[in-house]
């Protein structure tokens, strides 16, 4: 299972929010020095866990955004299933396999998929963050 640049940038925007201090915003930009990404890539990500809830988002001068949830509510199972745009390991239809109407692989890749999500829905962004202090570290910027 090899999950899209786009989820990576959501997982890791929302490990960086663990590391502030409670109810503290950043930037967008912020987040995409330390990682050193694409900030436009980025806000499109941004955008999305806002919609979706999990980013708390002020806008304007002062403005900027933090997690909405406390980490221990953010399941990572279902963060990547909103994040992932096609959750399918092969894609049979495009170009059309000849293979399609008898082979077995597509329902063994979707169950192995299931598999990887529901052991990802064991986790929450708190169990995963646990290491605060090496994550600070790790994401401080250097002058």
């Amino acid at each position: 299972m090899k999950l899209t640049q786009y989820t990576d940038y959501g997982l890791r925007t929302l490990i960086y929010l663990t590391t502030l201090p409670d109810n503290s915003l950043t930037s967008v930009g912020d987040v995409a020095v330390r990682y050193d990404i694409s900030r436009n890539h980025l806000v499109k990500v941004v955008n999305q866990l806002t919609r979706l809830g999990i980013i708390y988002s002020v806008r304007g001068k002062g403005g900027g955004i933090r997690l909405a949830k406390k980490p221990r509510e953010i399941i990572l199972g279902s963060v990547i299933r909103a994040l992932e745009g096609n959750l399918q390991a092969v894609e049979c239809h495009a170009p059309r396999c000849k293979l399609v109407e008898h082979c077995a692989l597509q329902q063994a890749l979707a169950k192995a998929m299931e598999a990887f999500l529901s052991e990802m829905d064991c986790y929450t962004l708190e169990d995963i963050t646990q290491n605060k202090t090496e994550l600070i570290q790790l994401l401080t910027i250097s002058s």
